[in-house]
């Protein structure tokens, strides 16, 4: 006969439950982890993540010293999530694996839907965008620009280049490439099971959490906003032109400015294609149509002309266009291509109360994950109230190593 679960037994499987559950979150490198694996960890606990430097490699033989200038990016463990439920001795009977498939499973699968969503909601964060908002990418170029993208930002072509796309961008690519089928075991194995897998040096994943943006819709649209004034540098440049006294743009929006270039990262030079800017906050315009954007670019900063941190190739002219991705309104999911390296994801060890029937956590290093279940007795119903709790906090470290998808 069955010995009843113990609670380590049931949180050893509810750990290993999240970990397969999970699509987004386990193609992340979590190597901070360890800083939060700490007893007592409450919500708003914040980190700076330290980012390395980035000198400028000089010609010649003459000594030019520059400032090892190091960077941070700000990290707080925001989010507690957790999920309770109540199961009778006799539940509590049943073998580890029965009791996984019917109580555990769609349990902790609410957990790791909502871990992934909220990481795919660090697409807020990235600058660069491929596509057309609105229209669902049909072919292989949208990608391979996704991933020309990366390719212009430096980032390294090591076998860790991800999309997590939309369910609908998963159905238009599949079918858009299913005249190429031949009898080969990775495009065999997308022809049968209607997935991409690895194709164009990208590993693919649809993920049906994949977030959904909406450009900014002023009424009578956006007009033909310029800049307004000259060698304008920095998080916060001023405009006019655009449709008066209206809000204008959405955090998540996507602008560029003409004449104003992106930059490699390691040569600081000009790729050749305009720099891509991210509205970090609402904008609204005021008067006959004046409004300052906030925005931000590689390593979150705004435009950067010169120095270890060059990001464009000039600030943009005064009476230069600005130019916003996307018709006004348009409302549409926003896959990712991405290293690891973009974000960072941390879990924190939530303590563990006396006056307890029972109480455990359990920790994957794979995942980077600590879970902590509680248990209580209810002798009036003969059942054990359980809650599965996980503390833990998303953010972005290099923007520059992920390209937004548009839809």
């Amino acid at each position: 006969m069955n010995q009843l679960l113990t609670i380590g037994m049931i949180t050893k499987e509810t750990l290993i439950v999240l970990v397969n559950e999970t699509s987004f979150t386990k193609r992340i490198k979590r190597e901070y982890d360890s800083h939060f694996g700490v007893d007592g960890a409450k919500i708003g606990m914040s980190i700076n993540l330290r980012k390395p430097i980035r000198p400028i490699a000089v010609v010649g033989q003459a000594l030019a010293l520059q400032d090892a200038v190091e960077t941070f990016v700000p990290l707080t463990l925001n989010s507690q999530v957790h999920v309770d439920m109540a199961f009778t001795s006799q539940e509590l009977g049943l073998f580890i694996d029965e009791f996984s498939d019917r109580f555990l499973r769609p349990s902790i699968a609410q957990i790791s839907n909502r871990i992934d969503a909220d990481g795919l909601l660090q697409y807020l964060n990235l600058f660069n965008e491929v596509g057309v908002p609105g229209t669902i990418p049909n072919s292989d170029l949208t990608y391979l620009q996704a991933a020309q993208r990366l390719d212009e930002m430096s980032v390294p072509r090591d076998g860790q280049r991800f999309v997590a796309y939309s369910p609908a961008m998963n159905t238009s690519l599949v079918d858009a490439l299913k005249g190429l089928f031949q009898k080969s075991d990775l495009v065999a194995e997308q022809y049968a099971k209607g997935e991409m897998g690895t194709s164009f040096g990208l590993d693919f994943a649809m993920d049906q959490n994949v977030r959904v943006q909406t450009v900014g819709n002023p009424v009578g649209g956006f007009g033909a906003p310029t800049v307004n004034g000259a060698n304008q540098t920095g998080a916060n440049i001023i405009t006019t032109a655009w449709t008066a006294n209206q809000p204008i743009l959405n955090v998540g929006d996507i602008v560029t400015f003409a004449g104003v270039f992106a930059v490699n990262p390691q040569s600081r030079a000009s790729t050749g294609a305009l720099a891509q800017w991210v509205i970090t906050a609402p904008v609204a315009s005021v008067g006959a149509g004046a409004a300052v954007l906030p925005i931000a670019g590689p390593d979150g900063n705004g435009i950067i002309v010169a120095g270890q941190f060059q990001n464009a190739s000039n600030s943009p002219g005064n009476g230069v266009a600005v130019t916003v991705q996307g018709a006004p309104g348009t409302s549409s999911p926003r896959g990712i291509c991405f290293h690891p390296d973009a974000f960072a994801f941390v879990c924190a060890d939530l303590p563990l109360y006396g006056g307890l029937d029972m109480g455990d956590r359990a920790a994957s290093r794979e995942l980077g994950v600590s879970i902590r279940i509680i248990r209580m007795y209810d002798i009036n119903l003969d059942r054990a109230p359980l809650r599965a709790d996980i503390l833990y906090g998303w953010g972005t470290k290099y923007p520059q190593l992920g390209v937004r998808i548009a839809s």
